[in-house]
């Protein structure tokens, strides 16, 4: 009983899937997704075979229309199923039963398509396709929009719930994820979304930074013990020898052991350097 889009980024080739649901830990049952192959919404007395089922037949080159139809066979309870496919290459197939709570559907568009059963009105799949199109920047952020306009066409008229983002690279092992994350319940659930989501692209883009992370981090508001360790960073990648004690100075005030993180984190490749700096010797 539950909400959903699924899309694909044509610029990056991501994928994703956002849902909401008035049900507990929805997020845990409805997105299904690997980088390189596809992403499945199965919601709606969900069965779960078919994200597992329909990844593995999208990975054995099945189309999404393919892979939803063999699905659909011999499912006894395929009437009350809703299902939403779409492939890495752009290709997508969808499923509303016909005795799926009202009020239930589907809209799709270029690179997304959205199902909604359960809702308080037939607009909350076409608002979910039309707040895509018209949001800017990356796809998790025109997801969450999606899910913010299914609730202000109506929603789950049971209330809110779970909800998730789950956005996958275009290529990559089956475990790599841009974003991963949802909340199991409460009725600020997407509220909570929206917060955790600006957070999870802010740590990204930090980490990910090759200059200014800390003022990155800083600006986007993330922890102060964080900001300080994309300074270290920031210092080691310069060469700045002075900073980096200083910024190291702060941390073990706070907690000698972060001595300990950063030596191991000097093993880690492409952060040598910085392992380097702090052992050299104090000046004069």
């Amino acid at each position: 009983m539950t909400y959903s889009i699924v899309a694909r980024d044509e610029d990056t080739g991501e994928l994703g899937v956002a849902v909401q649901s008035q049900a507990f830990n929805t997020g845990a049952a409805v997105p299904w997704l690997r980088p390189g192959v596809g992403a499945v919404a199965t919601q709606s007395f969900t069965d779960r075979r078919y994200g597992w089922r329909g990844l593995e037949l999208l990975a054995g080159g099945a189309s999404a229309s393919t892979a939803l139809e063999q699905l659909r066979t011999g499912d006894a309870l395929v009437e009350l199923r809703q299902v939403g496919i779409v492939g890495a290459d752009g290709s997508y197939a969808q499923w509303t039963g016909a005795h799926c709570v009202r009020d239930a559907g589907h809209a799709h568009g270029e690179s997304w398509i959205a199902q909604a059963n359960m809702v308080a009105s037939p607009r909350v799949w076409e608002a979910m396709g039309e707040a895509f199109d018209t949001a800017g920047g990356e796809l998790a952020r025109r997801l969450m929009a999606a899910l913010e306009a299914a609730e202000d066409a109506g929603g789950d008229w049971r209330g809110r719930g779970g909800a998730a983002v789950v956005v996958v690279p275009a290529t990559g092992e089956p475990w790599e994820r841009v974003v991963d994350i949802r909340v199991e319940e409460g009725d600020s659930s997407l509220v909570e979304l929206r917060r955790l989501l600006e957070l999870a692209l802010a740590y990204r883009a930090a980490n990910r930074a090759t200059h200014d992370r800390a003022a990155i981090g800083r600006e986007a508001g993330l922890p102060e013990t964080h900001v300080l360790l994309l300074a270290l960073q920031d210092a080691g990648s310069a060469g700045d020898i002075d900073t980096a004690r200083s910024i190291l100075a702060q941390l073990e005030r706070a907690n000698p052991r972060w001595r300990d993180v950063l030596q191991a984190s000097a093993r880690v490749p492409g952060m040598e350097a910085l392992g380097a700096l702090l052992d050299a010797p104090e000046h004069g």
